[in-house]
């Protein structure tokens, strides 16, 4: 009698087991609750103020509001995998889920540029009107889907600066010879107002510019900027951000990850993400605020305005460089289409609304 009752038990624990995997209704008349734990790689340093910890906040809040059923430890870049290799590892299936920068793709997939920032596009309230009401989003996933990955807006910085630069950009002719990191359309740029693009991970950048084997450099802005120490590297600080006005931020899960998830955990993770791209703006807005102060009391360190000059040789080259990219690629010529048609309409009410009352402020 004993064995036959550890015999039964033994097969109801097994039972219990096999429908926990998913929801469902179990032998004993309950219902198990599915939990899932994922992995998400990372292109930032561990840790790093703003783009590091936005995905740590991210599983956090999914995991208190799933109440433990979906978790996801967080590998920072180079502890699982390199810094530029994310989005190969989620579309193979690697690992379940990742955050970067999607014009990190560039050459892989052209047209994702559009979906972080082009230069003299969109600011951080303009691309999120383009992307969850005027059909961004929904182009971003049409283009990431036959790389079997389901793409999130999931933080932004707004508008980051020009870059730290060990001379004065006086002139067009300042930028000849130039060996500056800087990734995306914004490189191909620089490149053809004559000078070197570099496109290194952030954690290179510090020692590359203290050493010269680059001569400037964008990162982020002065929040992120101070963090990595490239004040004490550099001298010129320079704003605009011409080629990141408002550069958003992706986290993007495997399509069988995702589709693996019940529906209220998929909603979860959804507005989660939501959560992190209003917070990280926030965040770099206070964060920008106390750095810079910082910055314009150190008497080494010098804020410059580009030249007029200088910002409208960009612009020019800029168009050229995105007329090219769009004759050349279908699926970039559909989501410029849809971004310059937002962009046109969103620069009167730009204008007469934030840009006015700014300048009014100020």
């Amino acid at each position: 009698m004993k064995r036959r009752q550890f015999v039964g038990g033994l097969a109801a624990a097994a039972s219990i087991a096999a429908c926990a995997k998913q929801d469902a209704d179990c032998a004993d008349g309950t219902t198990a609750v599915a939990s899932f734990e994922w992995s998400a790689v990372t292109s930032w340093p561990p840790k790093y103020p703003g783009l590091g910890i936005a995905v740590d906040n991210l599983a956090e809040r999914v995991d208190k509001a799933s109440n433990g059923r979906l978790k996801i430890k967080v590998y920072a870049a180079g502890e699982l995998v390199p810094a530029f290799e994310v989005f190969d590892s989620v579309s193979r299936g690697t690992v379940e889920c990742g955050h970067d920068a999607s014009y990190y793709h560039k050459g892989k997939v052209d047209a994702a540029q559009f979906f972080t920032a082009i230069p003299f596009g969109l600011n951080y309230l303009e691309m999120n009107a383009w992307l969850y009401y005027g059909g961004g989003l929904e182009l971003w996933r049409e283009l990431y889907e036959p790389f079997n990955m389901v793409p999130f807006p999931c933080g932004n910085t707004g508008v980051q600066m020009g870059g730290w630069f060990n001379k004065e950009i006086n002139t067009v002719d300042d930028l000849r010879g130039l060996k500056m990191r800087i990734p995306g359309l914004g490189g191909e740029v620089l490149r053809r107002a004559g000078g070197t693009p570099v496109t290194l991970p952030g954690s290179e950048i510090f020692t590359s510019l203290q050493t010269g084997a680059i001569d400037a450099t964008e990162w982020v802005g002065p929040y992120n900027d101070v963090a990595f120490g490239l004040h004490k590297a550099a001298k010129y600080y320079y704003y605009p951000g011409w080629q990141e006005p408002g550069p958003t931020l992706e986290f993007y899960v495997n399509r069988d990850a995702w589709e693996s998830l019940p529906a209220d955990l998929q909603a979860i993770v959804d507005v989660s993400c939501q959560a992190i791209n209003m917070d990280m703006n926030a965040e770099y807005m206070h964060g920008n605020a106390n750095a810079l102060q910082q910055l314009v009391d150190d008497p080494n360190i010098e804020l410059r305005a580009f030249p007029e000059e200088v910002l409208e040789h960009l612009e020019d080259i800029a168009n050229e460089v995105i007329a090219e990219l769009v004759d050349r690629d279908p699926a970039s010529a559909k989501i410029y289409a849809s971004f310059d048609a937002f962009r046109q309409k969103s620069k009167l009410n730009q204008r007469i609304s934030e840009q006015a009352f700014l300048e009014t402020r100020l």
